[in-house]
């Protein structure tokens, strides 16, 4: 256990931190889960939606930091790509 007191501090930024990011993964995984659900269904419309809502939800993690910019870009792209493919 830590006795500075910036490193008590610390402790609990960590904390909060990791549970927002804890937060945000878990709400992007179900918008990836909804999309191939979607795409599996044969509704395109219905999988359009989802995937422009998968999509919005990658980016807003990469822009709180949840992230790596090219992390995001390659998750987009292959689920772009799985749309475009499936629905060919």
């Amino acid at each position: 256990m830590a006795n500075i007191k910036s490193a008590k501090k610390r402790i609990k930024v960590i904390a909060r931190r990791t549970l927002r990011n804890r937060i945000i993964k878990s709400q992007t995984k179900t918008a990836i889960k909804k999309f191939l659900v979607a795409v599996e269904s044969g509704d395109k419309d219905l999988a359009k939606a989802a995937l422009i809502r998968a999509i919005s939800v990658i980016d807003k993690a990469t822009t709180k930091g949840v992230f790596h910019k090219n992390n995001a870009s390659r998750k987009k792209s292959r689920l772009t790509r799985y749309f475009n493919k499936k629905t060919a």
